[in-house]
Protein backbone atom coordinates (compact mmCIF):
# COMPACT_ATOMS: atom_id res chain seq x y z
CA UNK A 1 0.00 0.00 0.00
CA UNK A 2 1.28 3.37 -0.86
CA UNK A 3 1.66 5.33 2.66
CA UNK A 4 3.47 8.80 1.19
CA UNK A 5 4.79 10.30 -1.70
CA UNK A 6 7.22 13.08 -2.28
CA UNK A 7 8.01 15.60 -4.89
CA UNK A 8 10.10 18.16 -5.81
CA UNK A 9 10.50 20.38 -9.40
CA UNK A 10 8.14 18.81 -10.98
CA UNK A 11 5.75 20.87 -13.52
CA UNK A 12 4.48 23.99 -10.91
CA UNK A 13 5.40 21.79 -7.87
CA UNK A 14 8.50 23.32 -7.82
CA UNK A 15 9.17 22.96 -3.48
CA UNK A 16 9.21 19.97 -2.23
CA UNK A 17 5.04 18.76 -1.79
CA UNK A 18 3.98 15.54 -0.13
CA UNK A 19 0.48 13.75 -0.39
CA UNK A 20 -0.16 11.15 2.15
CA UNK A 21 -2.82 8.46 2.71
CA UNK A 22 -1.87 8.56 6.44
CA UNK A 23 -5.44 9.50 8.80
CA UNK A 24 -3.51 12.67 10.15
CA UNK A 25 -3.08 12.44 14.25
CA UNK A 26 -3.74 8.23 13.80
CA UNK A 27 -7.86 9.22 14.45
CA UNK A 28 -9.91 6.34 12.27
CA UNK A 29 -11.37 8.16 9.38
CA UNK A 30 -14.02 7.16 7.03
CA UNK A 31 -13.49 4.04 5.70
CA UNK A 32 -9.68 4.29 7.05
CA UNK A 33 -8.02 0.28 6.97
CA UNK A 34 -5.38 -0.42 9.90
CA UNK A 35 -2.47 -1.49 8.14
CA UNK A 36 -0.40 -3.70 10.17
CA UNK A 37 3.06 -3.08 9.87
CA UNK A 38 6.08 -6.39 10.12
CA UNK A 39 7.17 -4.53 13.34
CA UNK A 40 3.38 -5.58 15.26
CA UNK A 41 1.82 -1.65 15.26
CA UNK A 42 -0.68 -0.77 13.12
CA UNK A 43 -1.29 2.22 10.83
CA UNK A 44 -4.42 3.88 10.09
CA UNK A 45 -4.79 4.57 6.17
CA UNK A 46 -6.97 6.24 4.17
CA UNK A 47 -8.51 4.31 0.72
CA UNK A 48 -9.06 7.29 -1.05
CA UNK A 49 -7.65 10.91 -1.34
CA UNK A 50 -9.27 13.64 -3.90
CA UNK A 51 -7.19 16.53 -4.77
CA UNK A 52 -9.59 19.60 -5.62
CA UNK A 53 -8.42 23.60 -6.65
CA UNK A 54 -9.32 25.84 -9.42
CA UNK A 55 -8.39 25.70 -12.92
CA UNK A 56 -4.53 25.43 -13.80
CA UNK A 57 -3.65 25.39 -10.04
CA UNK A 58 -1.47 22.13 -10.36
CA UNK A 59 -3.67 19.14 -10.01
CA UNK A 60 -3.19 17.16 -12.55
CA UNK A 61 0.43 17.99 -11.91
CA UNK A 62 0.19 15.80 -8.96
CA UNK A 63 -1.24 12.71 -11.21
CA UNK A 64 1.72 13.41 -13.67
CA UNK A 65 4.82 13.26 -10.92
CA UNK A 66 3.17 9.75 -9.32
CA UNK A 67 3.09 8.62 -13.23
CA UNK A 68 6.39 10.03 -13.99
CA UNK A 69 7.92 8.20 -10.84
CA UNK A 70 6.15 4.85 -12.28
CA UNK A 71 7.47 5.54 -15.26
CA UNK A 72 11.14 6.09 -14.32
CA UNK A 73 11.71 3.19 -12.22
CA UNK A 74 10.16 1.19 -15.28
CA UNK A 75 11.86 2.71 -18.19
CA UNK A 76 14.95 4.42 -17.01
CA UNK A 77 17.59 1.51 -17.97
CA UNK A 78 16.01 0.43 -21.25
CA UNK A 79 14.63 3.79 -22.84
CA UNK A 80 17.09 6.76 -20.81
CA UNK A 81 20.57 6.88 -23.18
CA UNK A 82 23.29 8.89 -22.74
CA UNK A 83 22.56 10.59 -26.12
CA UNK A 84 18.70 11.65 -24.70
CA UNK A 85 19.57 12.74 -21.80
CA UNK A 86 16.99 12.11 -18.86
CA UNK A 87 13.28 13.51 -19.28
CA UNK A 88 12.28 15.48 -15.92
CA UNK A 89 9.46 18.00 -16.89
CA UNK A 90 10.95 20.66 -14.27
CA UNK A 91 9.71 24.12 -13.12
CA UNK A 92 9.88 26.18 -16.02
CA UNK A 93 8.54 29.52 -14.60
CA UNK A 94 12.18 30.39 -12.43
CA UNK A 95 15.36 29.31 -14.80
CA UNK A 96 17.39 29.00 -11.56
CA UNK A 97 14.76 26.16 -10.10
CA UNK A 98 14.57 24.68 -13.52
CA UNK A 99 18.84 24.01 -13.20
CA UNK A 100 18.05 21.96 -10.18
CA UNK A 101 17.45 18.25 -9.75
CA UNK A 102 13.92 16.42 -9.53
CA UNK A 103 13.11 14.20 -6.87
CA UNK A 104 10.49 11.82 -6.07
CA UNK A 105 10.09 9.43 -3.18
CA UNK A 106 7.64 7.12 -1.92
CA UNK A 107 6.94 5.62 1.24
CA UNK A 108 5.17 2.17 0.73
CA UNK A 109 4.64 -1.62 2.00
CA UNK A 110 4.79 -4.89 0.61
CA UNK A 111 2.55 -7.49 1.29
CA UNK A 112 4.65 -8.79 4.11
CA UNK A 113 4.03 -6.10 5.84
CA UNK A 114 7.27 -4.38 5.66
CA UNK A 115 7.58 -0.62 5.42
CA UNK A 116 10.20 0.87 2.57
CA UNK A 117 11.28 4.44 1.43
CA UNK A 118 12.28 4.59 -2.19
CA UNK A 119 13.41 7.80 -4.13
CA UNK A 120 15.92 9.14 -6.25
CA UNK A 121 17.10 12.65 -7.56
CA UNK A 122 17.44 13.74 -11.18
CA UNK A 123 19.73 16.08 -12.99
CA UNK A 124 19.55 16.72 -16.56
CA UNK A 125 21.94 14.17 -17.27
CA UNK A 126 22.24 12.29 -14.61
CA UNK A 127 20.77 10.48 -11.18
CA UNK A 128 22.13 12.55 -8.98
CA UNK A 129 21.50 10.15 -6.19
CA UNK A 130 19.13 7.37 -5.46
CA UNK A 131 18.32 6.08 -2.12
CA UNK A 132 16.52 2.73 -0.51
CA UNK A 133 15.12 1.88 2.84
CA UNK A 134 13.31 -0.58 5.29
CA UNK A 135 11.32 -0.79 8.27
CA UNK A 136 11.28 -4.45 8.83
CA UNK A 137 11.27 -3.70 13.10
CA UNK A 138 10.32 0.05 13.03
CA UNK A 139 13.90 1.10 12.81
CA UNK A 140 15.74 2.25 9.23
CA UNK A 141 17.76 0.00 7.39
CA UNK A 142 19.96 1.48 4.32
CA UNK A 143 19.63 -0.76 1.77
CA UNK A 144 21.36 1.33 -0.52
CA UNK A 145 22.51 4.75 -1.22
CA UNK A 146 23.70 6.81 -4.03
CA UNK A 147 25.34 9.66 -4.44
CA UNK A 148 26.89 10.93 -7.41
CA UNK A 149 28.43 13.96 -6.25
CA UNK A 150 30.29 11.18 -4.08
CA UNK A 151 34.24 9.35 -5.34
CA UNK A 152 32.59 6.41 -4.00
CA UNK A 153 28.89 6.66 -5.41
CA UNK A 154 27.29 3.68 -4.12
CA UNK A 155 27.44 2.86 -0.34
CA UNK A 156 25.50 -0.59 0.60
CA UNK A 157 25.84 -0.45 4.47
CA UNK A 158 25.03 -3.58 6.42
CA UNK A 159 25.69 -5.70 2.98
CA UNK A 160 22.08 -6.53 3.05
CA UNK A 161 22.30 -6.30 -0.88
CA UNK A 162 23.29 -9.22 -3.11
CA UNK A 163 25.81 -8.53 -5.95
CA UNK A 164 26.57 -5.03 -5.19
CA UNK A 165 29.72 -4.27 -6.65
CA UNK A 166 28.51 -5.85 -9.93
CA UNK A 167 25.19 -3.32 -9.83
CA UNK A 168 27.30 -0.74 -9.35
CA UNK A 169 29.81 -1.16 -12.06
CA UNK A 170 27.08 -2.45 -14.56
CA UNK A 171 24.31 0.90 -14.03
CA UNK A 172 24.64 3.75 -16.16
CA UNK A 173 25.14 7.29 -14.70
CA UNK A 174 21.72 8.06 -16.23
CA UNK A 175 19.57 4.71 -15.05
CA UNK A 176 18.18 3.68 -11.48
CA UNK A 177 19.83 0.75 -9.76
CA UNK A 178 16.80 -0.05 -9.46
CA UNK A 179 15.63 -0.33 -12.80
CA UNK A 180 19.03 -2.25 -13.89
CA UNK A 181 18.92 -4.85 -10.88
CA UNK A 182 15.23 -5.56 -11.67
CA UNK A 183 16.31 -5.78 -15.37
CA UNK A 184 18.54 -8.83 -14.39
CA UNK A 185 15.75 -10.33 -12.10
CA UNK A 186 17.42 -9.51 -8.87
CA UNK A 187 15.74 -11.65 -6.31
CA UNK A 188 15.45 -8.94 -3.40
CA UNK A 189 15.29 -5.76 -5.27
CA UNK A 190 12.86 -6.82 -8.12
CA UNK A 191 9.77 -7.02 -5.33
CA UNK A 192 10.20 -3.29 -5.09
CA UNK A 193 10.65 -2.73 -8.67
CA UNK A 194 7.21 -4.78 -9.26
CA UNK A 195 5.46 -2.73 -6.76
CA UNK A 196 5.92 0.34 -9.27
CA UNK A 197 4.47 -1.97 -11.99
CA UNK A 198 1.58 -3.29 -10.47
CA UNK A 199 0.76 0.14 -9.03
CA UNK A 200 0.49 4.11 -10.01
CA UNK A 201 -2.33 3.45 -12.60
CA UNK A 202 -2.80 6.47 -14.45
CA UNK A 203 -5.92 7.60 -15.95
CA UNK A 204 -7.87 10.00 -17.82
CA UNK A 205 -11.29 9.28 -18.51
CA UNK A 206 -10.92 11.08 -21.71
CA UNK A 207 -7.97 9.67 -22.81
CA UNK A 208 -7.39 6.05 -24.60
CA UNK A 209 -10.96 5.46 -23.80
CA UNK A 210 -11.37 2.94 -26.44
CA UNK A 211 -8.34 0.78 -25.34
CA UNK A 212 -10.34 0.76 -21.60
CA UNK A 213 -13.55 -0.23 -23.47
CA UNK A 214 -12.46 -3.09 -25.16
CA UNK A 215 -11.00 -4.20 -21.38
CA UNK A 216 -14.24 -3.76 -19.76
CA UNK A 217 -15.70 -6.18 -22.87
CA UNK A 218 -12.98 -8.30 -22.29
CA UNK A 219 -14.17 -8.77 -19.05
CA UNK A 220 -17.34 -9.38 -20.11
CA UNK A 221 -16.73 -12.32 -21.86
CA UNK A 222 -13.90 -14.07 -19.51
CA UNK A 223 -16.32 -15.79 -17.36
CA UNK A 224 -19.93 -15.43 -15.44
CA UNK A 225 -18.67 -13.89 -12.64
CA UNK A 226 -16.79 -11.21 -14.54
CA UNK A 227 -19.24 -10.58 -16.71
CA UNK A 228 -22.09 -10.47 -13.93
CA UNK A 229 -19.67 -7.81 -11.52
CA UNK A 230 -19.69 -5.74 -15.01
CA UNK A 231 -23.47 -5.78 -15.68
CA UNK A 232 -24.04 -5.26 -12.04
CA UNK A 233 -22.03 -1.99 -12.35
CA UNK A 234 -23.79 -0.93 -15.09
CA UNK A 235 -27.34 -1.34 -12.99
CA UNK A 236 -25.77 0.59 -10.61
CA UNK A 237 -25.24 3.45 -12.19
CA UNK A 238 -28.91 3.72 -13.03
CA UNK A 239 -28.63 4.28 -16.95
CA UNK A 240 -31.51 1.93 -16.97
CA UNK A 241 -28.89 -0.90 -18.58
CA UNK A 242 -30.32 -3.86 -17.95
CA UNK A 243 -27.03 -6.30 -19.24
CA UNK A 244 -24.98 -6.22 -22.15
CA UNK A 245 -24.56 -8.52 -25.42
CA UNK A 246 -21.00 -9.27 -26.59
CA UNK A 247 -20.31 -10.65 -30.14
CA UNK A 248 -16.80 -12.12 -30.75
CA UNK A 249 -15.21 -13.32 -34.10
CA UNK A 250 -11.71 -14.60 -33.59
CA UNK A 251 -9.13 -11.93 -34.94
CA UNK A 252 -11.76 -9.33 -34.57
CA UNK A 253 -12.52 -7.07 -31.75
CA UNK A 254 -15.28 -7.47 -29.37
CA UNK A 255 -18.90 -5.35 -30.50
CA UNK A 256 -20.60 -4.65 -27.03
CA UNK A 257 -24.39 -3.78 -27.16
CA UNK A 258 -26.02 -2.36 -23.98
CA UNK A 259 -29.45 -3.85 -23.44
CA UNK A 260 -31.59 -1.10 -22.17
CA UNK A 261 -34.68 -1.31 -20.55
CA UNK A 262 -38.08 -0.22 -22.39
CA UNK A 263 -40.78 -0.60 -20.75
CA UNK A 264 -41.54 -4.87 -20.41
CA UNK A 265 -38.55 -5.33 -22.79
CA UNK A 266 -35.22 -4.43 -23.23
CA UNK A 267 -33.46 -3.57 -26.54
CA UNK A 268 -29.69 -3.56 -27.22
CA UNK A 269 -28.40 -0.10 -28.86
CA UNK A 270 -25.47 0.00 -30.95
CA UNK A 271 -22.06 1.16 -29.23
CA UNK A 272 -21.96 4.34 -31.20
CA UNK A 273 -25.27 5.64 -30.11
CA UNK A 274 -24.37 5.26 -26.97
CA UNK A 275 -23.90 8.36 -24.22
CA UNK A 276 -20.48 9.81 -23.74
CA UNK A 277 -21.18 9.43 -20.12
CA UNK A 278 -22.18 5.62 -19.75
CA UNK A 279 -19.07 4.86 -22.60
CA UNK A 280 -17.43 6.70 -20.05
CA UNK A 281 -18.67 4.77 -17.19
CA UNK A 282 -18.14 1.41 -19.43
CA UNK A 283 -14.42 2.56 -20.06
CA UNK A 284 -13.69 2.65 -16.34
CA UNK A 285 -15.43 -0.03 -14.91
CA UNK A 286 -12.66 -2.38 -16.02
CA UNK A 287 -9.92 -0.56 -14.13
CA UNK A 288 -11.75 0.00 -11.56
CA UNK A 289 -12.18 -3.80 -11.11
CA UNK A 290 -8.69 -4.95 -11.63
CA UNK A 291 -7.17 -2.45 -9.13
CA UNK A 292 -9.83 -3.63 -6.57
CA UNK A 293 -8.82 -7.37 -7.28
CA UNK A 294 -5.34 -6.68 -7.00
CA UNK A 295 -5.15 -3.91 -4.37
CA UNK A 296 -3.73 -1.66 -6.70
CA UNK A 297 -2.88 2.22 -6.36
CA UNK A 298 -4.71 3.76 -8.90
CA UNK A 299 -4.57 7.38 -10.50
CA UNK A 300 -7.83 9.28 -11.72
CA UNK A 301 -7.20 12.61 -13.16
CA UNK A 302 -10.19 14.84 -13.68
CA UNK A 303 -13.12 12.08 -12.41
CA UNK A 304 -15.69 14.50 -12.97
CA UNK A 305 -14.73 15.21 -16.83
CA UNK A 306 -17.09 12.97 -18.24
CA UNK A 307 -18.93 11.10 -15.46
CA UNK A 308 -21.83 12.58 -13.57
CA UNK A 309 -21.43 13.38 -10.19
CA UNK A 310 -23.08 10.49 -9.23
CA UNK A 311 -20.81 8.02 -11.27
CA UNK A 312 -17.97 9.81 -9.75
CA UNK A 313 -19.22 9.38 -6.18
CA UNK A 314 -19.90 5.50 -7.06
CA UNK A 315 -16.44 5.38 -7.99
CA UNK A 316 -15.19 6.70 -4.23
CA UNK A 317 -17.80 4.38 -2.52
CA UNK A 318 -16.13 1.27 -4.07
CA UNK A 319 -12.91 2.26 -2.81
CA UNK A 320 -14.53 3.18 0.44
CA UNK A 321 -16.51 -0.11 1.48
CA UNK A 322 -14.29 -2.75 3.07
CA UNK A 323 -16.22 -5.78 1.56
CA UNK A 324 -16.29 -4.48 -2.08
CA UNK A 325 -12.56 -3.42 -1.55
CA UNK A 326 -11.16 -6.43 0.73
CA UNK A 327 -7.30 -6.11 -0.64
CA UNK A 328 -7.14 -2.65 0.12
CA UNK A 329 -6.49 -0.39 -3.05
CA UNK A 330 -6.33 2.72 -3.15
CA UNK A 331 -7.56 5.94 -5.34
CA UNK A 332 -5.91 9.10 -6.23
CA UNK A 333 -8.34 11.65 -7.94
CA UNK A 334 -8.58 14.98 -9.12
CA UNK A 335 -12.18 16.52 -9.48
CA UNK A 336 -13.83 19.71 -9.59
CA UNK A 337 -17.11 19.31 -8.60
CA UNK A 338 -17.58 20.09 -5.01
CA UNK A 339 -20.71 17.72 -4.55
CA UNK A 340 -17.94 15.22 -4.09
CA UNK A 341 -17.25 16.62 -0.77
CA UNK A 342 -21.18 16.15 0.52
CA UNK A 343 -23.38 13.19 0.95
CA UNK A 344 -27.22 12.49 -0.22
CA UNK A 345 -28.07 13.49 2.97
CA UNK A 346 -25.85 16.18 3.79
CA UNK A 347 -22.92 14.45 5.79
CA UNK A 348 -19.41 14.23 4.81
CA UNK A 349 -18.70 12.31 1.98
CA UNK A 350 -14.93 12.62 2.53
CA UNK A 351 -13.08 13.36 5.75
CA UNK A 352 -11.09 16.38 5.99
CA UNK A 353 -7.64 14.58 5.82
CA UNK A 354 -9.16 13.22 2.27
CA UNK A 355 -9.54 16.59 1.03
CA UNK A 356 -5.89 17.96 -0.26
CA UNK A 357 -6.42 21.38 -1.95
CA UNK A 358 -4.10 22.82 -4.45
CA UNK A 359 -3.20 27.15 -4.72
CA UNK A 360 -0.70 28.51 -6.50
CA UNK A 361 1.52 31.39 -5.42
CA UNK A 362 2.34 35.04 -7.47
CA UNK A 363 5.64 32.74 -9.02
CA UNK A 364 3.34 30.10 -10.55
CA UNK A 365 4.42 27.17 -8.04
CA UNK A 366 1.85 24.84 -6.97
CA UNK A 367 1.23 24.33 -2.71
CA UNK A 368 -0.43 21.10 -2.06
CA UNK A 369 -2.01 20.59 1.56
CA UNK A 370 -5.14 18.65 3.32
CA UNK A 371 -7.59 20.88 4.35
CA UNK A 372 -7.09 18.39 8.11
CA UNK A 373 -4.06 21.03 8.36
CA UNK A 374 -6.76 24.01 8.69
CA UNK A 375 -8.94 22.30 11.54
CA UNK A 376 -12.02 22.55 10.59
CA UNK A 377 -14.93 22.06 13.10
CA UNK A 378 -16.58 18.96 13.45
CA UNK A 379 -19.75 19.70 11.85
CA UNK A 380 -18.62 22.40 9.56
CA UNK A 381 -20.18 21.96 6.04
CA UNK A 382 -16.61 21.48 3.79
CA UNK A 383 -18.69 21.46 0.09
CA UNK A 384 -19.82 24.91 1.74
CA UNK A 385 -16.77 26.30 3.36
CA UNK A 386 -14.86 25.17 0.28
CA UNK A 387 -17.44 26.88 -2.13
CA UNK A 388 -17.33 30.32 0.19
CA UNK A 389 -13.43 30.01 -0.29
CA UNK A 390 -12.66 29.62 3.37
CA UNK A 391 -9.69 26.60 2.57
CA UNK A 392 -8.76 28.38 -0.63
CA UNK A 393 -8.80 25.95 -3.91
CA UNK A 394 -11.46 27.59 -5.89
CA UNK A 395 -11.01 30.33 -8.90
CA UNK A 396 -10.77 34.14 -7.19
CA UNK A 397 -13.73 35.27 -9.80
CA UNK A 398 -16.41 37.17 -8.33
CA UNK A 399 -19.63 36.54 -10.09
CA UNK A 400 -20.36 38.21 -13.47
CA UNK A 401 -16.76 39.23 -13.49
CA UNK A 402 -16.09 37.08 -16.62
CA UNK A 403 -19.16 38.78 -18.73
CA UNK A 404 -17.84 42.09 -17.05
CA UNK A 405 -14.52 41.60 -18.69
CA UNK A 406 -15.45 41.00 -21.92
CA UNK A 407 -17.19 43.62 -22.25
CA UNK A 408 -14.49 46.57 -21.20
CA UNK A 409 -12.64 45.04 -23.55
CA UNK A 410 -14.97 44.98 -26.50
CA UNK A 411 -15.80 48.82 -25.05
CA UNK A 412 -11.85 49.44 -25.43
CA UNK A 413 -11.16 47.80 -28.95
CA UNK A 414 -14.14 49.82 -30.24
CA UNK A 415 -12.35 53.30 -28.21
CA UNK A 416 -8.89 52.29 -30.02
CA UNK A 417 -10.68 52.17 -33.08
CA UNK A 418 -12.73 55.23 -33.34
CA UNK A 419 -8.70 57.05 -32.13
CA UNK A 420 -7.77 55.23 -35.02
Amino acid sequence: MLLRFRVANVRSLRDEQELSFVVPGGDEGRGARRLRLSDGKELPLYPVLGIFGANASGKSNVITALRNMRDAVLNSYAAWTSYDGIPRDEFALDPDTAAESTSYEADFTLEDGVRWTYGFELGAARVESEWLFSYPKGRRQVWFDRDASREKVYEFPGDRLKDRALLARITRHNSLLLTRAADDGHPQLTPIYEWFRRNLWDITPEAERPQREMFTAQLLLKDETARRRVEELLRVADLGIAGAEVEHEPGKQPVVRLQHSGGTETVPLDWQVESFGTRSWFALIGPLLLALDTGAVLLVDELDASLHSRFAAEVVRLFQTPWVNPKGAQLVFTAHDPSLLRGPGGERFLDPGQIWLTEKDDQGATELFPVSDLEPGKEQDLMTSYLEGAFGGVPRVSEGKVARTLRQTAAAVEMEAEQR
